[in-house]
């Protein structure tokens, strides 16, 4: 009972400790792209993800070279983990949306999809949807190093797709914080409220969900794959990444230096005179080309494991499927509103909503 209490509790500490270690660290200050909803002023943001995830895992290493818990810790006790965070998830959305005043929507809406918009604490020094992000992936992180570790240590046969299956969560969570700047203008930051999709997703579903493939062959044999299979199975991956990270790149750059060019690519534009669209480059071969890029990841993730006939590892990138066809969805009725006659020339140049030639 001792274990599953200590378990249960597990998450609440890391994240009261990632907080403490996200608030105390330097950071970088960085104006982002979204306004103050009653101000009108561009949002500041406080930066050091990285730094967090550094001494995040410098830490986990200590507690176990001290004995205080194994490194698999996390694996051991990822069920009463899981319950805690599912609890925390809901006592923290909860939180942040029922003591607020609605906007007119039905109750359960608000729940979903959350009243406030981008609310910062301690003077901007903690935003709430970076720390969300922030704490969610620092948590994946040391989950997904908890279950290799166990695996390594447990089997003299052990899978090497389960090391390469953490090798590229790894490789996400570092390429998402390394890169957190570039988040600001995605749509999380632009469109979306604080509520349960937000707040139970990063604090539940994003450190557990996201792992589902080792979740599902941890303890499995060794399939024995040939290399050249597991080769393509990370080249599938890594196309994706190349999609997602290319276009997240070049609208960042085309938002602060419209002028300047991206590996290349001098900035093709629609404008009105008073709005202007990116339509080349990434941009050009679909309207939400970074999606495309984000399901072909979940697919490589999938695949990576080497049991790709187990159902489970294909959780994540349906998952991704149904809700980023959903947001391209959501999105372009809002810039078709925020662009109207724009948004019209843009989707007649730009044919495609995510793959080119086919959707």
């Amino acid at each position: 009972m001792k274990l599953q209490i200590l378990g249960f509790f597990t998450p609440w500490m890391a994240y009261a400790g990632l907080t403490l270690l996200h608030y105390i660290l330097p950071g970088r200050r960085i104006k982002g792209y979204v306004r103050h909803s009653e101000t009108g002023e561009i949002l500041n943001y406080r930066l050091n993800g990285i730094f967090v995830l550094i001494l995040g895992i410098l830490l986990w290493l200590l507690l176990a070279l001290l004995r205080w818990v194994p490194l698999d810790w996390l694996y051991q006790v990822r069920w009463p983990g899981l319950a805690g965070a599912v609890t925390l998830g809901l006592l923290f959305s909860l939180g942040m949306v029922l003591p607020y005043p609605s906007g007119g929507k039905p109750l359960l809406a608000d729940l979903w999809f959350g009243r406030l918009k981008n609310p910062q604490y301690k003077d901007g020094r903690i935003d709430a949807k970076m720390w969300l992000y922030l704490v969610g992936a620092v948590l994946l992180q040391l989950n997904v190093l908890s279950f290799a570790v166990h695996h390594y240590n447990t089997y003299a046969d052990f899978n090497p797709g389960v090391l390469l299956c953490a090798a590229l969560l790894t490789w996400f969570i570092w390429d998402y914080l390394t890169f957190e700047r570039i988040h600001l203008y995605t749509y999380d930051f632009i469109a979306e409220r604080l509520g349960f999709k937000l707040g139970f997703g990063c604090l539940t579903f994003y450190p557990y969900f996201y792992s589902v493939s080792l979740w599902s062959t941890m303890d499995l044999p060794n399939p024995h794959r040939p290399p050249w299979l597991t080769v393509c199975f990370a080249a599938v991956f890594f196309a994706g990444w190349s999609l997602s990270r290319g276009a997240n790149l070049q609208k960042f750059y085309f938002k602060v230096t419209p002028e300047k060019k991206f590996l290349g690519i001098k900035p093709e534009v629609l404008t009105d005179g008073k709005n202007t669209l990116l339509a080349n480059g990434f941009w050009g071969l679909s309207r939400h080309i970074n999606y495309l890029g984000e399901i072909l990841m979940g697919c490589g993730i999938a695949l990576s494991a080497g049991y790709p006939a187990v159902w489970w590892v294909w959780l994540y990138p349906v998952y991704y499927v149904g809700l980023l066809c959903t947001r391209q969805m959501d999105d372009d009725k809002i810039c078709k509103v925020k662009y109207g006659a724009l948004w019209d020339a843009y989707t007649k140049k730009v044919k495609y909503r995510i793959i080119p030639y086919i959707y």
